[in-house]
């Protein structure tokens, strides 16, 4: 990874979410995000890599242990479409809706969990 010397500090630039079985994970993010995802083995240890497009953070699913529910960061994503649709979708696949949806300025957010209980955001910016 290059260093960028006009970047904001502090910037995130990864993240990593743990999951128990990456082939279900791979699986239930693909379904609820819509986003192309294939395991990549060629590292040390395998994971599945979510592009932005150099548009935002970047980051993967590993094998991993997960945090106790309730006890870990949440990571916000950004919904393919409507929270709505996208709520439905998680569910669908045996995800979690904890909260929400809430009313922020530039858009909304519901938090939920993915099937190793990962605490995630769904997140829909307020159109233009």
């Amino acid at each position: 990874m290059t260093t960028t010397p006009n970047m904001a500090r502090p910037t995130t630039v990864w993240t990593e979410i743990p999951v128990t079985d990456l082939k279900a994970a791979v699986d239930f993010y693909t379904k609820v995000f819509d986003w192309t995802l294939s395991i990549d083995d060629s590292g040390p240890n395998p994971m599945a890599n979510f592009s932005t497009d150099m548009q935002g953070v970047h980051g993967h699913l590993y094998p991993g242990k997960p945090a106790a529910r309730g006890t870990g960061a949440t990571i916000h994503l950004a919904v393919p479409d409507t929270l709505e649709a996208t709520t439905e979708r998680l569910a669908a696949a045996g995800g979690k809706v904890l909260m929400g949806p809430i009313e922020i300025p530039v858009g909304r957010f519901t938090y939920a969990e993915d099937l190793d209980g990962n605490s995630i955001g769904l997140f829909e910016f307020k159109a233009a």
